[in-house]
């Protein structure tokens, strides 16, 4: 089932009993933070705040915290439908001869009804534009502050809408704003990333950058601007992948941009290229405070929204938070992409504990010497993956989701001298460990085994395993002794 919108999404959780709707009268400064963080620490609801002092309009938080909110918000049971969806697309191929043909004609004929869906419906108008002024009060907005050491309140899930003003493509991607002013904000988009480079273009024209912000919109669309969607794919595209139907757009009033007719608020302006101004700090996913840098300034003129909108934001903090489960979802869901490019790769876990760009463990089928060292090699000219600092290669047969055993690996079969890979490059803006910003080393690790075709002159020992004879035996046995079953810690069968 596709959400049209964060009301309808919001109203199916209630119904399933996974939204609670705070009635108390609650503080946007600190804490709906500490509140949120204790739902998602405890997997519980999504919550709806009905009561935030000084605030006409609703708050919904932990919208996205949890795999099963995700994946019922890409209109499925479990995040393997909505991969297996793009396993399916990125597989597509013309079949090879008439028997080929007539056995993938069914799987191939229901992608190509969702690729003509793709393509987002272009509307006159829409709930968003219910209500609309150029009389511009952010204060009127239940802005968060998140942290005690925040610079100010901030705009922590909003769906920024650019344009690269060369192919006149649209961009989308999640970029904080805080608040300076009654009508100016603070554009955080990371060097690295698209919103930064059209601002970088904008730019050298010397001209003003439109950009239009949007706080609340249908799940599956708030998941495809924080998906690592390649370039040269719209945002609003995938969202209609994701949804399984059109994403309606309407124009913007004031700005030359497109913005979804079913969100909640959406702020037009610009960004100046000549001005900027001190952003943070902000308590970020690092569990830190990002320190107080230059950024340029969102000058919000023109506000349209619905009749009665609600406004959504999220918690950045040290996990687990709402946008570290979004990151693990997005892994899940993003693997068919990866295999596309690297078909060795068995699976791959990005640690929550790793802030989901610093930790990589890719198990693969290993065929050739240095078979790992050029796993890490491309992974590190991914897409997002460039910013990954430690790469954890093991054998096809190793669970990278049991942490127990990949430590057992390293620990074990990657030796120092031998198996590490150091190279310079990129990493994320946010990075603290990195003495200059932007820049830094990382690892790789090759934990699979060593065969003499790799260089090891040592016969490779034989691993421990039971007898299957016996283990079969022992099942047989517990089925028949349930208090035996029982003290060895599983249920009798």
């Amino acid at each position: 089932m596709a959400f049209r919108s964060l009301g309808e999404f919001l109203s199916a959780l209630e119904t399933k009993g996974d939204l609670l709707r705070v009635r108390a009268p609650v503080s946007r400064d600190l804490e709906i933070t500490e509140i949120t963080q204790r739902s998602v620490r405890s997997d519980g609801p999504a919550l709806l705040f009905e009561n935030v002092q000084g605030a006409s309009m609703p708050v919904a938080m932990n919208v996205l915290g949890s795999p099963r909110r995700i994946a019922a918000a890409l209109g499925a049971d479990s995040l393997d439908e909505p991969a297996e969806r793009i396993s399916r697309l990125v597989r597509l191929k013309p079949p090879s001869g008439l028997l080929g043909a007539i056995k993938d004609l069914s799987g191939t004929m229901a992608t190509l009804e969702t690729l003509r869906s793709l393509g987002p419906k272009r509307v006159s108008k829409g709930p968003v534009q219910e209500v609309e002024t150029d009389r511009i009060n952010l204060d009127e907005l239940p802005i968060l502050r998140c942290w005690p050491g925040d610079g100010g309140r901030t705009i922590t899930f909003p769906v920024v809408i650019t344009k690269d003003p060369e192919t006149g493509e649209s961009h989308t991607g999640i970029y904080r704003l805080q608040q300076y002013g009654p009508d100016t904000l603070g554009m955080h988009f990371q060097i690295h990333r698209v919103g930064a480079n059209n601002y970088r273009k904008w730019a050298a024209k010397g001209e003003r950058m439109p950009v239009a912000a949007v706080i609340g919109i249908d799940p599956a669309t708030v998941f495809a601007g924080l998906a690592p969607v390649p370039e040269g794919i719209s945002n609003f595209v995938f969202a209609s992948f994701l949804r399984g139907e059109p994403l309606e757009l309407v124009p913007a009033r004031t700005v030359p941009l497109e913005v979804p007719a079913q969100a909640e608020i959406v702020l037009e302006g610009y960004v100046d290229p000549t001005e900027r101004h001190v952003e943070g700090p902000f308590g970020d996913h690092t569990g830190y405070y990002s320190a107080p840098e230059p950024f340029p300034v969102f000058h919000v003129t023109h506000l349209t929204r619905r009749e009665s909108p609600v406004y959504l934001s999220t918690v950045t903090g040290k996990p687990p938070t709402e946008d570290a489960i979004i990151g693990k979802a997005v892994e899940r869901v993003f693997l068919p992409v990866v295999r596309l490019v690297l078909p060795e790769i068995v699976d791959m876990n990005l640690p929550m504990e790793g802030l989901f760009i610093n930790v990589a463990i890719i198990s693969i089928r290993k065929a050739y010497p240095h078979h790992p060292r050029k796993v890490m090699h491309a992974l590190w000219g991914l897409g997002q993956l460039m910013f990954t600092r430690y790469v954890v290669l093991v054998d096809h047969d190793v669970d990278v989701h049991d942490l127990h055993e990949v430590l057992y690996r390293v620990g074990l079969q990657a030796d120092p001298g031998e198996d590490l890979e150091i190279v310079e490059g990129p990493v994320d803006q946010l990075s603290i460990s990195n003495p200059i910003p932007n820049r830094g080393a990382k690892v790789g690790i090759d934990a699979t085994r060593k065969r003499a075709e790799d260089g090891f002159p040592r016969a490779w020992p034989e691993e421990i395993r039971m007898d299957p004879a016996v283990v079969g035996k022992v099942e047989e046995l517990l089925h028949r002794d349930p208090a035996l079953a029982r003290l060895l810690g599983r249920p009798a069968s």
